[in-house]
């Protein structure tokens, strides 16, 4: 039900007979190009530390590849004739210890221990998937061919000119690269360094998959609008103006999210343009209001 990309032909294009080959119970099927398979693991950055698992594997070529690039692979899907030619082809190249096959339905797969998660499914079946993927680890990379997952915008997107490629988007290719991001939506609590001494913080983030909006009260003792803020993973980053234009204290926060904590350094530029840096941390006090994802 994938890699080897099973469509209903009427919906999307017709399919000439060097475009498409016969599979078990008369399944059409069509190769992803390689170029297409290198751009994905490129762009997810995809390496020896990695445990990359494709949704619906085909042939398993990337998985193979993936295995080439030093990571460790699985590949699900439920077509045994298409499995037994991964199995040859990863036992063909050499890499049958890193990159394995499993027969099954991959709304069933589960997904844990995943860095990378490698998908070509209809946009509908990304939504399906999204809760379950939104749930992995915050920096797991997701990279999906050609189909989207709706109004979780990509981090990155590449478009490719294939020729080759005769079937769906005809000549072209449309790669999207996500990170899963920590959630971080709700009130936190910290401190900062203020003058010889600290000033007590308080921040509320709003956020819709990596999107933030946010504001701070505490330290000007009136809601100060968020600037930038931004989460990668479990990076987070904003920057927070204090006192009176054009020559404010800037607040240059970058940390690091596990759970209902961060830590990280702070960066505080005086009107003088002095720069010192410091550790700062702080507590999520109370969780944001749940959204569906």
């Amino acid at each position: 039900m994938r890699r080897w990309v099973r469509i209903l032909l009427a919906t999307l294009a017709p399919v000439g007979a060097a475009g498409a080959q016969q599979g078990v119970g008369d399944v059409v099927y069509v190769p992803t190009p390689q170029v297409v398979v290198d751009t994905m693991l490129r762009m997810a950055n995809v390496g020896p530390t990695d445990y990359l698992i494709d949704l619906g594997s085909g042939d398993g070529r990337v998985v193979i590849t993936a295995a080439q690039r030093g990571a460790r692979a699985l590949g699900v899907d439920l077509d045994r004739h298409l499995l037994g030619m991964a199995n040859e082809s990863a036992q063909r190249e050499g890499v049958a210890a890193r990159a394995t096959f499993r027969e099954q339905n991959l709304f069933e797969t589960d997904l844990a221990g995943a860095t990378v998660v490698t998908t070509y499914l209809l946009p509908e079946m990304n939504l399906k998937l999204r809760p379950k993927i939104l749930a992995l680890p915050p920096g797991t990379r997701v990279v999906a061919h050609d189909y989207h997952m709706g109004d979780w915008l990509p981090d990155d997107r590449e478009v490719l000119s294939v020729p080759e490629k005769k079937v769906g988007l005809v000549g072209v290719s449309y790669l999207y690269l996500w990170h899963v991001p920590a959630r971080v939506g709700g009130r936190w609590q910290g401190t900062i360094p203020s003058g010889a001494g600290t000033a007590a913080l308080e921040v509320d983030f709003a956020q819709k998959f990596q999107v933030l909006t946010g504001q701070a009260s505490s330290v000007t003792g009136r809601p100060t609008r968020l600037r930038a803020p931004t989460i990668r993973g479990d990076a987070l980053a904003f920057l927070l103006e204090v006192g009176a234009t054009p020559n404010p204290v800037r607040y240059s926060f970058r940390g690091r999210v596990t759970g209902d904590e961060v830590r990280g350094t702070v960066v505080v530029s005086d009107p003088a343009r002095r720069q010192r840096e410091h550790t700062w941390s702080a507590t999520r006090v109370a969780p944001a209001p749940a959204q569906a994802d």
